[in-house]
């Protein structure tokens, strides 16, 4: 036909009269194999069982479980741990799956076909005081076969591994956790006992310069000083002493004087002076102080020389009585030296001592920073300790939440229930697909033989063709013989494909199923 001819619905009318066997042929055999793979596809069932998720009975704010992890995400991960080669082997095995196609397939395909056998559905509840939020509530896990009962029993197996894996997988992670901080804790113990040992270490090394034993170092310190001045004003003040012993000393061995009464007033001179030395000395300073002491002490050796018997006039008298002077002055010298050796002594232990506390306390900065750092390295040791020490316990009572099954737990909601019911396939659907197809095919396939045929038809395509309008129109005229060769198409046609059902019934029937039987499944499996 010409390319810029529009068939007119004479056309088409035109067209399905001459190809309308071609069209019935192709429509049948599409229907044919749409029936055909409708009746012969086996039936699948699928047997489902209900898993719950059920929350933590014991409230979280008491104890908190180790397992932390969304409900969705353990269920994937146990999927997982179920899904395994080994698991879906032992299971095809036990209950002798896809026993036909073990010798024609590989054990891999066969358990990739039972892992898309199988299947787990969440059952997902908005959380309250959560916009939009969801949370997994519970869980469907089904398996789907060829025979209800095997279905059954193997979801059922997938089931009871679910909820062993569950526990399982929450009692080795418990259990880890447990082990992995009870590890932790002896480890920190040990390097708590060695900072320990550090410090111990330290402070019996360093015990004199402790920062704690400042304020007693500094006291000791103060009264060292103290102790130091007196010592020293005493030394000075015997000093003095003796300087004075000295001189009297001299006058006593220089003195000519033969009368004993004027020895006697001079002593009490030398009172009236000493006792205006010790009154102003008391004025300015303590009894306890050295040149008190010193001046106290010479007034009584001069009253005692004052009150002392004036003797008989006499020239050996005056020399005894010098002789005894000079003696007692002497003495009072060689007691005032040995005083003073032992003021020296005194001091240079008081300094001795001053400088040891010195050293003490000009060490004991460094020793206060050193040991800080040793105090500090302990407290974060002992903080640490006592932080994973705790986080033990809690892992040990969260261990104890999940071997009591009492943290959040699947709980068997809904046993798979035996299939009494295919799910699939759905013949109806494919017969009315089928159908559809049919129609299409036999549609398509008249389109092609148009679109293939150059044969120019009617008179308006032999017009678009010559470009004018014929004279005389004659239509055609149908032989007798032409009738009668379709007619016998036809009948042949007809003949033929009731010949190839009856023929297929016969075959069916007594080479494979009884068509009454046959007939009684068909309307079951459509039923």
């Amino acid at each position: 036909m010409a390319a810029d001819y529009e068939l007119s619905l004479d056309d088409y009318i035109s067209i399905i009269k001459r190809r309308w066997h071609y069209m019935l042929a192709v429509f049948l055999l599409a229907m044919v194999a749409a029936i055909a793979t409708a009746i012969l596809l086996p039936p699948v069932y699928q047997s489902t069982g209900t898993i719950l998720v059920e929350s933590q009975h014991i409230p979280s704010d008491l104890v908190k479980a180790t397992v932390t992890s969304y409900a969705d995400e353990r269920i994937e991960v146990i999927k997982q741990r179920v899904m395994t080669r080994d698991n879906l082997y032992r299971i095809i095995q036990k209950y002798n799956l896809y026993a036909d196609e073990l010798q024609k397939e590989t054990i891999s395909t066969l358990i990739n076909e039972m892992r898309d056998s199988i299947s787990v559905d969440l059952l997902s509840a908005n959380v309250e005081g959560s916009r939009g939020a969801k949370a997994t509530i519970a869980f469907k896990v089904g398996f789907e076969y060829k025979k209800p009962e095997v279905a059954h029993k193997v979801a059922n197996e997938l089931v009871t591994l679910f909820l062993d894996e569950n526990v399982k997988a929450r009692t080795e992670r418990a259990t880890e956790t447990t082990e992995f901080l009870t590890q932790e804790v002896e480890r920190l113990k040990t390097e708590l006992e060695t900072v320990e040992n550090k410090v111990a270490t330290y402070k019996q090394a360093h015990a004199n310069s402790l920062p704690e034993h400042m304020e007693m170092y500094m006291g000791m310190l103060q009264r060292a000083e103290t102790e130091l001045q007196e010592t020293d004003r005493e030394y000075k003040s015997t000093q003095e002493e003796l300087r004075y012993l000295d001189v009297e000393l001299t006058a006593a061995k220089a003195n000519d004087k033969s009368n004993p009464e004027t020895q006697v007033s001079e002593a009490i001179s030398e009172l009236d002076k000493a006792k205006a030395e010790l009154e102003r000395a008391q004025a300015l300073y303590k009894d306890t102080h050295p040149t008190v002491r010193a001046l106290k002490r010479k007034v009584e050796n001069l009253e005692k020389a004052a009150q002392a018997p004036v003797p008989p006039t006499s020239v050996k008298t005056v020399d005894f009585s010098k002789d005894l002077v000079v003696a007692k002055i002497q003495a009072q010298i060689e007691a005032a030296k040995a005083r003073l050796v032992s003021l020296q002594d005194q001091k240079r232990s008081i300094q001795a001592k001053m400088a040891q506390l010195q050293t003490q306390v000009v060490q004991s900065p460094q020793v206060e920073k050193e040991l800080f750092g040793l105090m500090r390295d302990y407290e974060n040791a002992k903080s640490k300790y006592e932080e994973v020490k705790s986080k033990q316990i809690n892992a040990k009572i969260a261990e104890n939440l999940e071997q009591d099954n009492k943290a959040e737990r699947f709980s068997m909601l809904e046993p798979p229930i035996f299939p009494d019911k295919p799910i699939k396939p759905n013949r109806q659907k494919i017969v009315a697909l089928g159908l559809f197809a049919a129609m299409a095919a036999a549609v398509a396939l008249v389109a092609l033989l148009e679109m293939m045929d150059k044969t120019v038809r009617g008179v308006e395509s032999l017009m678009a063709v010559v470009r004018m309008r014929p004279l005389v129109v004659i239509p055609y005229i149908t032989t007798e013989s032409e009738i009668n060769r379709k007619k016998n198409i036809t009948r042949y046609v007809l003949l033929g494909f009731v010949g190839v059902i009856v023929l297929a019934l016969l075959v069916i029937h007594f080479l494979f199923t009884p068509l009454d039987l046959l007939l009684a499944k068909i309307m079951a499996r459509f039923a």
